[in-house]
Parts: structure tokens; sequence; C-alpha cells
């Protein structure tokens, strides 16, 4: 059989066949497909179309990179750390001071109330819960009324919803333009995928601006209606919710109009919502706004050197603003815990003011607190002076106008009153303090000139308890317990006798009170010291005689005799000062401050241990962990889960010793008789185991005492900012001790009643007060100038026993002394020359 072969004149296969192999190929849109290409062929139009179309997808996916590369990370919030303000805390856990420069306060989600929740979303974004981020149906009718209102200079409506407000007020900033909207339409859309709404929620309402520089509804809460956010009723909630869109207008009297309305409206809102009962709502609506007067946050007075001086260090530390790290001070919400002693401060606080009335007494008017030349804005001015005065009923007021002694004063508030008593110094524009003698009259209240420090501090810890720097913080910030540079006087002598005791003299060590030249060479001659007074030597007496009455011969000559190196590197070693051996140094020439000098007294109240001074406790981060301690020793192996047989850890100590135990003791022994019968007797009545040394520079130009018992030291000194004479019946125990005093009294069961303990190895020996040889047979008694006393000795430096020719020796100097002073008294008096009449510590610097 043969096989048949279709032969139809062609190699191609039948038509059939090539169009199933080209259907096969192609699929059923070969058909389209290839339309669309012949169209493309034969239309010129259409190409040119798509190349068109084609460019601009290039273009669109440029701009849209170069748009959206540099923009935040939405995951950023989950790290967000808003700026929160720093509190203080005093030593009993009560806050008592915030530094702030805008009111915030952080709340979590759950702390919310509902009916705060549903007026906000009701006024800002009523469909938060259901949109991505972006409400296009709000969207289109911002874009319509921009549109309308472009070239008029208005600005639109803004259209964003909450989380849109998010990424404006954390993310990218709030400027008003196209672009920025666009922006935060595309970050709006990142936060949606990264943060749950409660979250986004919570951001919001924490950071959201909302006037009297409230960030945040907590915040606002309290800055407008004195509540916190679970207190607040229906219509204060409705009104909260208004303020974003005009934070700074609504809170104010003139607008409550536009206030109340737009309040109103929010009610409705959340009706309509289903968020709120209508009778609920007419019944928010029948309340008036019943804002609180615009208030800055009180908190306890009379702490402001304190609180400024830790300020002062935390900044140092830890910045002031964001961008000085996350613990800066206004921004980083560190919780700080103080050493602040309400009750000792307000002791030391009301103690230095009436020293400084003290002392200024009847003397005249003579400064304004500060001065306004343009009267035209004087309220303004005179609330930018920041100008207050914490004292009674004392208020800070500018002069408006006078007639001879009386006149008008304005104060801050606005308020006007008659004003009396106007010194013929005072001008319009002074400001002036003034109290209430009526209802509608002031009368001018003088600021003493004369101002000082002064610091407590516990020696065993170096915790400072209280701290005042002048007369009152809010006229003038300069806190003169840590900043005023000023000559100790004679409370730098113990630091002089502590160096003699160091290198082999003893309390009873006698110590010729006589003349003490210096040859200074060529045409200067010999320049000589002398003691307080002008007064001559006095023959030989113990160094207990001497610091008790504080000789200014005898110390110099004990500092030359064990060196003035050595005792200016006592010195710097507590603490006073690094200065050069010279022998003024030694009676107080040098420069310290308060602070500094009680740091060193309260070494020798600790047997010699000294503890860094400090005003903080600690320092928590926003979190609660402590970032900063003055204890700073570790002990790793304190909490081993089990013992490991070995011996148990110690921890180091954490103080530090700078001077030898005995010496401290010693030094603090004989500046006890200094209170008992010495130039700081004005302190014995009050019946405390107590030490301490008065000061009085040459001049005098400043008074000081410095001294306390084992629980607290303290120091103060009173001087004029620019230094000039006191007056010569100035002493530090007719000014400066009376003030410690006074504190003492005020807080007399914080001081203690237990003696000071004598470290190991210290004999106490009875000795003869005046010649210093040990005596048998005889007791002390309790007369504060008996003439037997106990002294203490380190091991092996007790004198050898009084005896009768030692009285006749003692009597003997005695007359020779008074000889030589009559004879040095009649020399002085015949001087013809003033130069020949000033002494070597004046040359110098030199202080009394």
């Amino acid at each position: 059989m043969t096989d048949e072969i279709i032969d139809n004149g062609s190699e191609q296969p039948p038509e059939d066949a090539h169009y199933r192999i080209r259907r096969g190929a192609g699929g059923r849109f070969a058909g389209p497909f290839a339309a669309i290409g012949r169209a493309w062929r034969e239309r010129k139009v259409l190409r040119r179309l798509t190349y068109v179309a084609g460019a601009g997808l290039v273009v669109f996916g440029g701009v849209w990179v170069a748009f959206t590369h540099d923009l935040p990370d939405a995951n950023k919030l989950l790290e967000y750390q808003p700026p929160l303000p720093t509190m203080v805390r005093g030593l009993d856990g009560e806050i008592i001071y915030s530094y702030a420069r805008e009111r915030r306060v952080q709340l979590r989600y759950v702390d919310f109330p509902k009916p705060l929740l549903d007026a906000f979303l009701s006024a800002e974004d009523k469909t938060f819960w259901t949109h991505g981020g972006v409400d296009f149906t709000g969207l289109a009718g911002a874009v319509v009324d921009y549109a309308s209102k472009l070239g008029t200079g208005g600005r639109a409506r803004g259209g964003s919803t909450i989380t849109q407000q998010v990424a404006k007020n954390i993310l990218i900033g709030d400027e008003y333009s196209v672009t920025r909207k666009l922006k935060e339409m595309v970050v709006a859309r990142r936060i949606e995928s990264v943060l749950t709404k409660p979250q986004i929620l919570e951001l919001y309402l924490n950071e959201i601006p909302l006037g009297r520089q409230s960030f945040g509804v907590q915040a606002a809460a309290r800055a407008y209606f004195g509540k916190d956010v679970d207190q607040l009723q229906l219509h204060e909630a409705a009104f909260l919710a208004i303020l974003p869109k005009a934070p700074e207008r609504y809170g104010r009297k003139q607008y409550e109009g536009m206030a109340i309305e737009r309040r109103n409206w929010v009610l409705d809102q959340m009706v309509t919502n289903g968020w709120a009962s209508r009778a609920d709502a007419d019944a928010a609506k029948a309340q008036p706004l019943g804002l609180i007067p615009r208030r800055v946050e009180t908190y306890p007075s009379g702490n402001g050197y304190f609180i400024e001086e830790v300020r002062r260090r935390l900044i140092d530390q830890y910045g002031e603003k964001a961008e000085d790290g996350a613990n800066s001070v206004y921004a980083g919400g560190l919780w700080v815990r103080t050493s602040l002693d309400r009750q000792m401060q307000d002791a030391v606080r009301d103690s230095l003011r009436a020293g400084l009335l003290r002392y200024q007494g009847n003397r005249a008017w003579s400064r304004p607190i500060a001065h306004i030349d343009d009267m035209s804005t004087w309220q303004s001015q005179l609330i930018v002076s920041n100008k207050t005065v914490d004292y009674k009923d004392w208020r800070v007021g500018v002069i408006l106008d006078r007639s001879g002694s009386t006149g008008r004063i304005g104060f801050s508030d606005g308020n006007t009153a008659t004003l009396t008593n106007i010194s013929e110094l005072a001008k319009v524009g002074d400001l002036v303090a003034a109290a209430p003698v009526s209802s509608d009259s002031y009368s001018v209240r003088t600021i003493p000139e004369v101002s000082g420090g002064m610091v407590i501090e516990q020696p065993g810890t170096g915790r400072i308890m209280a701290m005042q720097g002048g007369f009152d913080s809010g006229l003038d910030s300069f806190n003169r317990a840590v900043q005023a540079e000023r000559q100790p006087g004679s409370t730098i002598k113990p630091f002089v006798y502590a160096t003699g005791l160091q290198y082999g003299m003893t309390p009873a060590t006698q110590v010729l009170d006589g003349t003490f030249c210096v040859y200074q060479g060529g045409a200067l001659g010999n320049k000589c010291f002398r003691n307080f007074g002008g007064e001559g030597g006095a023959g030989s007496h113990t160094m207990r005689w001497g610091l008790e009455q504080s000789r200014n011969l005898m110390t110099v000559r004990i500092a030359n005799d064990t060196g003035m190196k050595r005792v200016v590197k006592t010195f710097k070693t507590v603490g006073i000062g690094d200065y050069k051996p010279y022998l003024s140094f030694a009676l107080g020439a040098g420069e310290t401050s308060v602070a500094r000098m009680v740091n060193a007294y309260a070494a020798l109240a600790n047997n010699g241990v000294q503890f860094a001074s400090s005003p903080i406790d600690y320092v928590q981060d926003r979190n609660g962990k402590v970032i900063w301690k003055p204890d700073n020793r570790r002990c790793d192996t304190c909490n081993m889960a089990e013992w490991d047989g070995k011996p148990m850890p110690r921890v180091v100590r954490r103080g530090k010793q700078v001077l030898d135990s005995g010496t401290a003791y010693q030094v603090v022994h004989m500046l006890e008789g200094v209170v008992t019968r010495g130039t700081a007797v004005v302190l014995r009545d009050l019946g405390i185991p107590m030490f301490g040394k008065t000061g009085t520079t040459n001049g005098p130009t400043d008074v000081w005492f410095v001294g306390g018992t084992q629980d607290y030291v303290g120091g103060v000194y009173l001087g004029y900012d620019t230094p000039r004479s006191l007056g010569g019946y100035a002493q530090g125990g007719r000014i400066a001790a009376p003030i410690f005093k006074q504190v003492v009294q005020a807080t007399r069961d914080r001081w203690g009643t237990q003696p000071f303990v004598a470290p190991p190895g210290i004999r106490m020996v009875r000795i003869d007060r005046a010649s210093g040889k040990q005596v048998m047979g005889a007791e002390p008694g309790n007369d504060p100038k008996a003439a037997v006393i106990w002294e203490a000795f380190k091991p092996d430096t007790e004198p050898r026993q009084y005896t009768p020719e030692d009285e006749f020796a003692r009597r003997r100097d005695a007359l020779v002394a008074e000889i030589r002073g009559v004879r040095e008294a009649r020399q002085a008096a015949a001087s013809a020359s003033a130069a020949e009449q000033q002494d070597f510590a004046e040359q110098q610097g030199g202080v009394y």
C-alpha cells in the first residue's frame, strides 16, 4: 500500500496548524498585544504619549527618592525620650524644686480617662481608629481650603490626623508648606506600621503643645484648672481638646467667647460620635470655662542659693539642653536627691538675714536694687528683671513718681500704691523693696548693703545640709557661700597649729608671744608683725593659750619654726587653698570660700578624715537608675550567691585621711577652749560640747566664725562685696559668732550633746593651764578659767611635772613681757612716718 502524500504546492504547514502553533505560543493575550504593537508602530501620537509617560514615571521615581530619602525613621519613636524637667527632692524626699522651661508630665495610655480621649478624637480625628495614618476625606477638604486661600495670606486648615500631628511635632517640624504636609503624610503611614494606635495616642497626648508653657494634657490640666487629668469634668476635658488649634489664644480672657463656642462644638461632636449623651453635653455647655489665673509652680521658699548650687553642679556634669546629652538638666528627666535639711536651711537663712539686718541697723538707704530707664513699659521691664524678695511681707516695686519723701510705687501685677519713706538718693525708675503699712500704702525698706554666706555640713559624710549665699536669692543669685573668695583671717590658724603639732609641738609647748620681725633687705629693712589691735607681746605661753586668744605673734612664730612650706602644704591638703610660703598666709592673707573652710573644719571634727562636700546625695535618670552618687566605692564580691570560704569582703574607707587623727583631736580640744574662755565665748552658754574659731580680717573687712560639734560643722562670714571697713568695733566674736549661735538655738536638738571622742593613743593629762606643766594631786574644776585642766597628748609627749620654780619663771616672764609691751607702745607712738608704722602683714594683705 502506497502512502498518500498531500501536496499543496508549498512547504508551509496548513493554515489551521500555523494558527494553532501561534495560539499555543502567545495564548489568549497574543491578539491584544499584537494589536497594541501594530497601533504603536502605525500611530506617532501613541508613540509620543508612551515616551512622555515613561519619562514621567522616571521623573516621578527620582523625585520620590529625593523627597523621601532623608525623612526620619519612624522606628525612632520606639525609643523616643521626650524632654522632661529635672525634679529635685530634699533630705525628707519631698519635691523642693523643678528645673524646667516647659511644663511636662508623662502619662501612660491607661492613665488617660476615656472622656478626655473622646474629646480629643472628636476635635481632631474622629476616624483615628480606622484610618491608616491619613484621612483622605479630610485631606481633600484641606486641599480645597488651601486652594481657596492662595494669595490671601490666610492659613488653610490642616486636615492632619493625630498620627500626622505626631509626625509633625516629634519628627518633622512645624514648617507651613505643601512639602511639609506631603512629608507628614509619608511619615504618618510609616508610623502606623511601627506603633499601635494606643501608642500613637499616648505620644500625642503627652507631646501636644497646649499653651501656658504646657506640653501634654496632664501639664495643661494643671496649668488651666489646677487638677490632674483624672479629676477633669466633661466641660474641662472638652476645653483642653480645643487648644491644639490655637493654644495661646483660647486661654486668654479676651477670647473667652470664642473658646466657649469651640468647646461647645466639641461637645456636640462627642454626642454625634456616640461618645457622650445629649444630657451630659448640655450640662457641660452650661458650665463656664473655669480657668484659673496663669501661675508658676510654687515650691518651698528660702532654698534659692542651695537649689542654684545643685543646678550649677548638674550642668557642669550633664549639660543644660537636650543636645548636651541624654541626662541634661532641662530635658533629661533626672530625679535628684539632695541633702537639704529644711529645718536647718530655714534656720541658716533666718539667722544670716538677722545678722545682716542687725549690722545694717539704722544706716540710711543707699542704693536701689536695680533701675528702669524706659518708664513707658515699666511693668514688663519689672517682670523681666525677675527681682523678688522673700522676706516677711516685703515686695519689689518700681518708683513711678515722687514728691519729697512720698510718691507712687508699681508692682509686677500692675497694681500701684502710695509709697512713703523715699530716700533723697532715690529716683523715678529705681527698683526698691517696700512693705505695706496700710491697705493702699507701702514704705521703703532697706536691703542690707553688707552681705555674707553660711554653710552647714555633716562632717561624717560631707553632706551640705544648708546653704545661704546672701540676703535673698531673688535679689542676687551670686552665692557667697561657695563663689565668694575672701580672706579667712584667724579661722585659718588652727591649721597652722595642726602643722606645729604634726612636727613635734604639743598643746602645752611654750611659745613666745613677742616681737617678730622679718628682714626684707635693702631700703625695706625690718617689717614686724603685731597682735590684734596693735598689742605687743605677753611673754611665753602655751600653744593652747595662743589659739584661744588668737595671738598673731605666736601663730607667726609657730609657722616660722615649723616651716611655712609645711604650713601651706597643710592648707592645700585640707582644701583651703594653694598658697605661696609667705608668713602672712599663716594669718589668713590668702583667699578661700566659706564652703572650703567648713569642709576643712569638718576634717578636724572627724579625727582628720575628710569627705568631699556635696549638696547632692544621688542622681537618678528618668528610668530610676542611679547614675551618680558621692560614694563610688565598689564591692563586687559582697553579693555572692554563696560563700566561697574566703575572708569577708571589706569595703575601702570612703573618706580621706588628711590629718593625723591625734593631731586633729588635739586641735579640736584646744578649739573647745576658744568657746569656753576665748574669742568665741559668746557660744559658751549653749551648753553644748562645741569647738570653733573666730576670724577678723585686716581693716576689718570681713568677720568670720567656723566651728560646730561632732554632728554638724558650720561657717559664716560677713562683709561688703567690694571689701571695705566694717568699722573698728567689728570682730568675728561680736558679729559672726552670734549668727552661728542663732542657728544652733533654732535647731538645738540636732547638734548632739556628746563630747568629742579621742582616737586611740591620745592620753588625757592634767596640766597647769598657764605653764603647761603636768600637775599631780589636783583635779580640773568646772570653772572655765580653772588653773588645772585636762590636756590631750600623743604618746610620750606629756610635759614634766609643775614645780615652784616654774611658777617663779612664769611670773618673771609675765613681768618682762609687760615692760617690753609698754616700751614697744611708746616707740610706736613716737614714730613720725606712716610708712614706718605699716606692718608686714598689711604689706602682704595680712589679717588679724
